[in-house]
């Protein structure tokens, strides 16, 4: 049962690492070697998670039988005391081994090599390679100066030979020690903030308001990333005019005008350049900066397109929940009709929906709002208060010693089970909402770019280990924070206790966890939201002007957006009735002499919509709609399509005007295919 109970948890640990990579990832567009990394690196931090409360359970069942006589007579007596999940130890030695030691190498030495080669703008494997050595050059060197003060200091210590073995020991207590540091930060704001989001979610309205900020910051955002297009597709059309084909340099540009979606590229090309705008020939280096920041601003413009509408669908469902839960009918409305699948067809009944919405789910968040504030309190004073060993304060280690003292084998696994889960959801949680200057932000459907993968990735291998070393602090089985002699498990054998210096075994691990607490006040009073804000970075702090104004912003920026959809909505219902009394599917049509007498110019717009099917634009949120397709088109429409930067507009005033006439006028680019191409 040892075994089999071992291969649930490695298929468990790998189903969620996959369903996670896919949500965030994007198995079709990453490279391979990207996505198996990360892939690994996961795999062997939830595999830690789930397999280390059955590493603790048989530890126990070796502390409480010491001999293997006593161990078959025990399980032949009495089968009710023998923990069905036991394995030798053997099995778990062999498994932190490897899992502790491939985790760290990939963090240490693949993955930052990974990360700069991902980023690096050059056009050959050679030249990726060589600029992943020279920006890892720093990085690694700055370790290497820090490792050797360290054995500079033991090797003048006396006392202590340095082997193959206490080498082995530093290096892991000095990856376990940065990842403390680092599971004190996390674990100091989510064992706050998880509880209190909980609770929130079922406050509709404070949760729409939380949703309004989001979308003004994030409106700002995708203005900035457009507008960081707009001059990456400037500096590659002026370059585009200098470099023609047979130049070394074609081939290289050639690779950075793929990475452009084709309904860019013909705004590129369409677009006239401003007479500021250089043509001097460029290098080559030139070229791999522009590639980098190409391939850069083109992620972030698709993650932030993709992360508006996932916002904006959100805010409509929370717009309609609240108006639903003021009607009399009992029946959930909505705004917009969701798209029709069988899911939508079977589940989505309005009255089920109505009670789900409106009466059930606010009451579910309150309930986990008040466990996961229970489940907080506790860890933060057991945090606090594990060094206490005689009497033990910390309440899990309470528990877990009163269920040794009944032989409530299977207790102490669902506890460890349970504990070690929520303080990796407290910390994973807040590693995937990470935004740093938007170079590492994990964004949910598919919008994650390859580096911070490969940064969640470094992160989660670095967590794991401290944070299990940590749970097995709380609940008194490590023999260094009790100061007794016990039976250690296996995963303490193989990771070591991070006190191989004493400055580290005094002081940082045994109080530097009780900064927790200065961490979680920090916290629950919003201090590090009002210090951010102070800064300028906007933070949702609700007595504060900007949060105000913020809103607001957000509140009328819903308000045109929902207008748009309903316009498209409403254009999409009047195709849809003329195409049904229409039927063009068949050879022939019947008419009557109504519609014969029906004039058909209000239908030519209908045919040149549908022929041209302008809703397919998906890197903007325009619709055909909100186009004014007027003759001859003002310079403020051409630029609010646009952008002002194209110059687009002033050639199509002398092109459409009244009587306009073929003549032999110089066009800039290549001449449209028809009236609505551009859109």
């Amino acid at each position: 049962m040892g075994y089999a109970s071992l291969i649930l948890k490695i298929l468990l640990s790998f189903f969620i690492s996959a369903s996670v990579l896919y949500r965030y990832g994007n198995w079709f567009r990453h490279r391979i070697f990207v996505t198996l990394t990360v892939l690994l690196a996961w795999f062997c931090s939830f595999l830690i998670i789930f397999a280390l409360p059955l590493d603790i359970i048989s530890t126990v069942y070796r502390q409480q039988n010491r001999t293997e006589t006593y161990i078959r007579a025990n399980n032949s007596e009495d089968d009710s005391t023998f923990p069905w999940g036991i394995l030798p130890e053997r099995v778990f030695v062999n498994l932190w081994r490897t899992v502790y030691w491939s985790t760290q190498f990939l963090t240490w030495m693949i993955m930052p090599m990974m990360q700069s080669y991902i980023k690096a703008g050059d056009f050959t494997v050679k030249g990726k390679l060589k600029s992943a050595l020279v920006d890892n050059a720093i990085y690694y060197g700055s370790y290497l100066l820090i490792c050797g003060i360290l054995l500079i200091y033991l090797a003048l210590k006396p006392g202590i030979d340095l082997d193959w073995g206490k080498l082995k020991a530093i290096a892991s207590s000095a990856s376990n020690t940065w990842g403390l540091f680092l599971l004190v930060l996390l674990l100091g704001y989510s064992l706050v903030e998880a509880p209190r989001n909980f609770w929130n979610n079922s406050n509709a309205s404070l949760k729409l308001t939380q949703y309004y900020f989001k979308a003004s910051k994030l409106s700002s955002d995708k203005c900035e990333a457009e507008e960081t297009v707009d001059d990456v597709l400037e500096s590659l059309q002026a370059i585009a005019t200098v470099i023609r084909p047979g130049h070394y340099l074609h081939g290289p540009l050639e690779t950075i005008l793929q990475k452009v979606p084709v309904e860019l590229k013909d705004r590129m090309t369409r677009r006239q350049l401003p007479e500021d705008v250089t043509h001097d020939l460029p290098t080559e280096k030139s070229l791999i900066r522009l590639h980098r920041q190409t391939i850069k601003s083109l992620q972030v413009l698709q993650r932030t397109e993709t992360q508006w509408n996932v916002l904006l669908d959100k805010i409509f469902e929370c717009e309609d929940t609240l108006k639903n839960q003021v009607s009399m009918d009992r029946r959930f409305k909505r705004t917009f009709q969701k798209e029709s699948s069988w899911s939508n067809r079977y589940l989505s009944v309005p009255v089920l929906e109505w009670y789900w919405k409106c009466l059930v789910a606010p009451v579910c968040w309150k309930l986990i709002g008040i466990v996961t504030c229970i489940m907080s309190v506790t860890i933060i004073w057991s945090e606090v208060t594990f060094f206490c060993v005689s009497p033990p304060l910390s309440l899990f280690a309470v528990i877990v010693n009163a269920a040794k003292a009944s032989y409530d084998y299977f207790m102490i696994e669902v506890l460890s089970t349970f504990i070690i889960l929520y303080l990796s959801f407290c910390a994973y949680s807040t590693i995937l909402k990470i935004k740093l200057l938007n170079l590492y932000y994990l964004a949910p459907h598919h919008q994650t770019n390859e580096h911070s993968l490969i940064f969640s990735g470094m992160m989660f291998s670095r967590l794991t280990p401290a944070l299990c070393l940590n749970f097995l602090g709380l609940i008194h089985m490590d023999s260094h924070v009790i100061h007794s002699q016990i039976d250690e498990t296996s995963y303490t054998q193989i990771m070591g206790h991070m006190d191989v210096i004493g400055i580290i075994s005094h002081g940082f691990n045994l109080y530097f966890p009780m900064a927790i607490l200065v961490f979680c006040l920090a916290t629950y009073f919003n201090l590090g939201s009002r210090c951010l804000s102070l800064l300028g970075f906007h933070q949702f702090v609700g007595d504060e002007e900007i949060t105000t104004d913020l809103v607001q912003e957000g509140r009328e920026l819903i308000t045109r957006e929902k207008r748009k959809r309903q316009r498209a909505e409403e254009s999409s219902n009047r195709r849809k009735e003329y195409q049904d009394r229409f039927p063009t599917n068949g050879r022939f049509r019947t008419s009557n002499a109504a519609d014969l007498a029906r004039p058909t110019d209000q239908f030519e717009g209908s045919r040149i919509r549908d022929s041209y099917n302008m809703e397919t634009y998906n890197r903007t949120t325009y619709t055909s709609d909100e186009i004014n397709t007027r003759f001859p088109p003002a310079e403020d429409d051409i630029d609010e399509r646009f952008g002002a930067s194209t110059g687009f507009g002033r050639n199509l005033d002398t092109r459409f005007a009244d009587g306009y006439q073929a003549d032999n006028s110089r066009v800039e680019g290549a001449p449209p295919r028809g009236i609505f191409d551009d859109v």
